[in-house]
């Protein structure tokens, strides 16, 4: 499905990030990995990763802005336009030798994302959405989200505390309401993913809190553009500011809300 010049400049970019994290996920056992907090890690893999990716984005849109997970943010001659970008999404999983990790770049214009590339180098699978556009893997495959309609028959997926995290007993008593209504619910450690995932049909819904804007922008609207509703966790929220999302299919919609938010 050919996109605008801006989604091309996405997909180009995380193409080139993804095969150097490629390179050094075969090689993980001898990356060089320093502590960045309690389950927290930072790898040169993640950081050689954003360099290509800010080198990529603002060689091809030098006025626009950038936020990113490791080098912070920076305003742009164009205040309206900005670059949101997670060079690795899954790290931990990364750095244990588990295939489950993505590169995720949205563009943000006047406070609205407006376009999203999540991108799973290990499995070759390029998830991207433009607003209007519908949502897309690869090259040609339209994706919907699941049609199934009944809490009994779907699976869920979420992040879970770690590291002495203080919403731990959030989490366990949404667990403790959701779990005896679902067919499961999955912890695979890519928010990035997990939104994409739904947005693919493979999970009827995702929710969680304490993330940041670059683990969330790319996948919002490719779940919206695939036919998902997405909300911010506390209603009157915003999802980027706040780090905090609800989303899944419109037939089970809003009874999950109901299930994580009466808590």
């Amino acid at each position: 499905m050919p996109g605008s010049a801006n989604l091309n400049i996405m997909m180009k970019a995380a193409r080139k990030a993804g095969r150097s994290l490629v390179k050094d996920f075969r090689e993980v056992e001898n990356l060089q990995v320093s502590m960045k907090g309690a389950g927290d890690f930072v790898s040169r893999a993640d950081l050689r990763a954003e360099e290509i990716l800010k080198e990529e984005l603002m060689t091809a849109r030098p006025s626009y802005g950038w936020l990113a997970e490791e080098g912070g943010g920076e305003d742009g001659k164009d205040p309206t336009r900005r670059w949101i970008v997670d060079p690795l999404d899954g790290t931990t999983n990364f750095l244990h030798g588990l295939p489950h990790w993505a590169i995720s770049i949205a563009l943000e214009h006047k406070g609205e994302i407006v376009a999203g590339v999540i991108f799973d180098a290990a499995k070759d699978e390029m998830f991207y959405a433009e607003k209007g556009e519908g949502a897309w893997l690869n090259d040609s495959l339209r994706l919907r989200v699941s049609g199934r309609s009944r809490m009994i028959e779907s699976v869920f997926a979420t992040g879970l505390p770690f590291g002495g995290r203080a919403d731990l007993p959030e989490t366990l008593q949404d667990l403790a309401r959701l779990l005896p209504a679902t067919a499961g619910v999955r912890r695979w450690g890519s928010a990035a993913l997990d939104l994409a995932y739904v947005a693919a049909g493979r999970y009827e819904g995702f929710w969680e809190r304490r993330l940041n804007a670059w683990d969330l922008a790319a996948g919002v609207i490719i779940v919206k553009e695939a036919g998902g509703l997405v909300q911010p966790l506390t209603p009157g929220g915003d999802i980027l500011e706040d780090g905090e999302v609800i989303c899944a299919n419109e037939p089970i919609f809003d009874q999950f809300a109901k299930t994580i938010r009466n808590g």
